[in-house]
């Protein structure tokens, strides 16, 4: 009987982490493609080819754009936890979900056991799309430093 009770546990465990790991790539891929629509369509009004602080400027809202899309997805595990009565309260969900998502996981706060695999997922979670948003951010600055001549300038004067 306590196999049986284990194994649905799980299966729950596993059905939730699939519906938010499928939620939060979908978000982050949609968040994504906002960045670079914005950055096609209004990225000429920073004027990155007019110098550092347009490129700079271009930099600044990727890396603003990213930490908003983590944000959401973060917001979203914690009312996960919430809804599934595994942690007591908002605040401390959405602690033990940044620390798990960023994969920090202090320890201080522990998440029910019934709902612990689930937890562990989210962090493994994290870590893909916190990749994702790293290469993303490299695409956009080699782009940038593709675009900018003058470093190629400065080597041949030598």
């Amino acid at each position: 009987m306590f196999a049986v009770m284990s194994n649905v546990g799980m299966i729950a465990n596993f059905a939730l982490a699939t519906f938010m790991v499928g939620l939060t790539v979908t978000i982050h891929f949609g968040g994504l493609l906002a960045l670079l629509w914005i950055l096609r369509e209004r990225g000429h009004r920073f004027r990155p080819h007019e110098g550092a602080a347009g490129q700079g400027a271009v930099i600044l809202f990727v890396v603003l754009g990213l930490v908003a899309i983590h944000t959401i997805e973060i917001w979203l595990y914690a009312v996960a936890y919430l809804l599934v009565g595994g942690l007591p309260d908002f605040e401390t969900a959405l602690y033990f979900s940044t620390t798990s998502f960023t994969t920090l996981g202090y320890g201080d706060v522990v998440l029910d056991h019934h709902w612990r695999l689930f937890g562990a997922i989210e962090g493994a979670n994290g870590l893909l799309l916190f990749g994702w948003s790293t290469a993303f951010l490299f695409s956009v600055t080699a782009r940038l430093r593709a675009l900018e001549h003058s470093w190629l300038e400065r080597n041949e004067e030598r």
